[in-house]
């Protein structure tokens, strides 16, 4: 749908539904008010992640959540490299990376110990998974950063890359993937009165306001 430029508006079928505002019981009525032209939009951008081997590209991917380096079925802990601009970050051995966007922060980098990101900003969350090394930590960088990842060429694995937990790009000791933002962006329909956090109220189980009288205790 991105590079078709078509807008999406999602309906929420049970699960937990951060990026579907509408109940199936609702579906009627609110998409009268949104064929009606009454709603508001958000973009969203998407990364591109690309598997490189001897300066070839073998395949590519796209993500609206996250781009995921993992061992596969394996148990056994990955050694890669992470360079960002460029610039060399740190060598890790771990269950491997999580590469997420504002919209992937609620999804599997929450889950990872990742922090929430609002939808508006301009930035990549990189979460370590159970990194040998317990002061690597969720590392927040540009929107405009490009990521690379060299898988190590000691590893014994084959690692996966996986777009959205749907599409699996296979790697080999010694590749590259290099990741950044898709130019096209998403643009998704929300119903009027749309908001992020009471989202987030919901879904996440914060706190509700408090009433008056426990305000002025």
């Amino acid at each position: 749908m991105v590079d078709y430029d078509i807008p999406l508006l999602g309906v929420n079928r049970g699960r937990l539904g951060f990026l579907t505002d509408i109940l199936p019981h609702e579906m009627e009525d609110k998409l009268h008010e949104v064929l009606a032209g009454n709603f508001i939009t958000s973009d969203r951008f998407l990364l591109e992640v690309s598997v490189i081997r001897n300066g070839q590209v073998l395949s590519r991917g796209n993500a609206l959540n996250d781009v995921v380096f993992h061992p596969g079925k394996s148990v056994r802990m990955m050694e890669f490299e992470l360079y960002i601009d460029g610039q060399f970050v740190y060598s890790q051995w771990s269950d491997g990376l999580i590469v997420s966007t504002p919209t992937g922060s609620t999804a599997y980098a929450l889950s990872g110990g990742g922090p929430i990101m609002h939808p508006n900003l301009d930035a990549i969350v990189l979460v370590p998974m159970n990194p040998h090394t317990l002061s690597s930590r969720p590392i927040v960088v540009g929107g405009d950063s490009n990521i690379e990842i060299r898988v190590g060429s000691l590893n014994e694995l084959h690692p996966l890359v996986t777009c959205d937990g749907q599409n699996d790009l296979h790697t080999e000791p010694g590749d590259l993937l290099q990741i950044a933002k898709k130019p096209q962006q998403l643009q998704l329909i929300h119903p009027v009165g749309h908001n992020f956090y009471e989202i987030c109220r919901t879904k996440l189980g914060w706190g509700s306001r408090l009433d008056s009288s426990n305000r002025n205790r």
